[in-house]
């Protein structure tokens, strides 16, 4: 959990990377990006006629992960029915597709990640409570950037040797601008494009606080 643009996603992937799964899928989901009338199907697949269109039996991306993980960014918005599937996937191991009644075992770990409360949802009645606890049996909150602020100059250092043209520095001025902003829309991701934007406005390796963007 955490606002957006605090590296959850790139926490699941180092997660990913440090278990014994690691040769494993990783596969990345964005439930807020897809039509509900197609989640349920891309996520836990469907067989031929089940709705008009499906004209054969498809594997979802949950049964792609099998033997690895899957990340479900923005779970909250998940609908109601595909909350009860995803519940039957993390009790029973278990996907069952869209229009059948035969279940297909699977071996999948399950990371999420959302900026919303899920425990206030849960309250309101829009999110279930049985997957809410099935999905926080470990939770990791990512604070704001504002207040992990010890972490920005290697931030800075990451992201300008990353940056196209680089390696670049930064001057002393320049990284005690940068910790002392107050990031509260992006997060590091705002950082990142605030550096970005700096390289492509200066001529030169060393970033200067004239380079700093209003």
């Amino acid at each position: 959990t955490g606002p957006t643009g605090t590296g959850k996603e790139v926490l699941s992937r180092f997660i990913h990377e440090c278990s014994p799964r690691r040769n494993g899928p990783f596969i990345a989901i964005n439930c807020a990006a897809m039509p509900e009338t197609l989640l349920e199907s891309e996520l836990f697949g469907h067989v031929k006629g089940a709705f008009t269109g499906a004209m054969h039996d498809k594997a979802g991306l949950i049964e792609a992960a099998d033997g690895g993980w899957i990340f479900l960014d923005e779970v909250a918005t998940l609908s109601p029915s595909a909350q009860v599937a995803m519940l039957r996937v993390l009790e029973n191991q278990e996907v069952l597709r869209v229009g059948s009644t035969k279940p297909v075992a699977i071996s999948v770990r399950v990371l999420s990640a959302t900026n919303e409360p899920l425990e206030k949802l849960v309250k309101e009645g829009k999110f279930r409570g049985d997957l809410w606890q099935r999905l926080r049996e470990a939770e990791i909150t990512l604070p704001p950037l504002r207040e992990r602020t010890e972490e920005i100059p290697a931030l800075v250092e990451f992201f300008c040797k990353s940056m196209p043209g680089g390696p670049y520095k930064v001057s002393g001025p320049v990284m005690e601008v940068l910790t002392n902003v107050s990031w509260k829309e992006g997060n590091i991701r705002e950082l990142r494009n605030c550096l970005r934007a700096m390289t492509e406005m200066h001529v030169n390796k060393l970033l200067t606080p004239l380079a700093i963007p209003e």
